[in-house]
């Protein structure tokens, strides 16, 4: 098949083209370098299969293809709030452009929504049916509220325009090519703990993450992308519950790191517990996570030491 993946130079997206160029198929990569890196696919250029287009979502285009994967948007707080009204055009006018792709040449569309969209949960575990509990005027709303209309978007043009949508929730995810000033708990972790520095844990530490390996997610987005008729929300993520307090003694711990800890205020409307039932995904996907968090984490530290060390000899 022809393939589109927008934000396909990104932490995810670079993942996703890779194993789609894998099974043999036509993958156009679409990014406009906000957050996506060239270096995420240098090796993927030379491939005869694969194709760069330098393109903002909010912008429309035009191309022929069969499948559509929209993961254009800055993910981390520190990236979208940086232009919150940049990041509520990404997803509302990018995903009506994309929309309007996929009714134009009759792709099958899959739109990377967020767990996000349950905001502080008073539901735990989360589950599709849940509503949420969203601050529409807070800090995090360019990103959640964002999430939240192209989710509404996906429904409308499926039911109005029989558009045929897919929507993936997805939850924490990690893994090489994370960048590693992206503010995420994860890589912030990492990297402070290879430089010595002190581990920032924010809150307690008792607030609670799920935390899923990338190739995982993966598996996850493409047999989502191919399952039928599956139009309703899925969450996909690694329902193995931490708290950030264990991630952060895990991190020194694989590191070899003495970083100390320091507890700084938590943020304004981060959430205290995130942990996603994936009933949905293992009945209709037949998906289940793989890779355990400290199999996953190594593979990501040793990603970390490369980086790290590289600018460190560089500087």
């Amino acid at each position: 098949m022809r393939i589109l993946v927008t934000g396909g130079a990104g932490f995810i997206g670079s993942h996703l083209c890779e194993r789609l160029l894998g099974e043999g198929h036509d993958v156009l990569c679409l990014d406009n370098f906000f957050t996506g890196r060239r270096t995420n696919i240098i090796k993927l250029l030379d491939n005869h299969h694969f194709e760069l287009i330098r393109h903002d979502v909010i912008e429309p285009i035009l191309v022929e293809v069969d499948q559509i994967y929209n993961l254009a948007c800055p993910a981390s707080p520190i990236h979208y709030q940086y232009n919150p009204v940049k990041t509520v055009k990404t997803s509302v006018m990018g995903m009506i452009n994309m929309l309007g792709l996929a009714k134009r040449v009759r792709a099958r569309i899959l739109q990377a929504s967020t767990s996000e969209v349950y905001g502080d949960p008073l539901l735990h575990p989360q589950t599709e049916e849940y509503w949420g509990n969203v601050n529409p005027i807070g800090l995090r709303s360019c990103y959640d509220e964002g999430k939240r209309i192209a989710e509404t978007l996906m429904m409308d043009y499926h039911r109005q325009n029989h558009v045929d949508t897919r929507i993936a929730r997805i939850f924490n995810t990690y893994g090489p090519r994370m960048l590693e000033d992206d503010g995420r708990v994860v890589s912030n972790f990492i990297v402070q703990a290879l430089r010595g520095q002190p581990l920032t844990l924010y809150g307690s530490g008792q607030q609670t993450r799920s935390f899923c390996y990338v190739d995982d997610l993966v598996e996850a987005l493409i047999r989502l992308m191919n399952a039928a008729d599956v139009h309703d929300p899925v969450n996909l993520g690694n329902p193995g519950e931490f708290t950030i307090r264990q991630l952060a003694d895990e991190v020194i711990k694989m590191c070899g790191s003495k970083s100390e800890i320091v507890y700084l205020p938590l943020p304004e409307d981060d959430p205290k517990q995130r942990q996603p039932n994936i009933t949905r995904a293992q009945t209709l996907l037949g998906w289940n996570p793989t890779i355990a968090l400290n199999e996953g984490l190594l593979k990501t530290v040793a990603y970390f030491k490369q980086t790290v060390n590289s600018k460190q000899k560089n500087s």
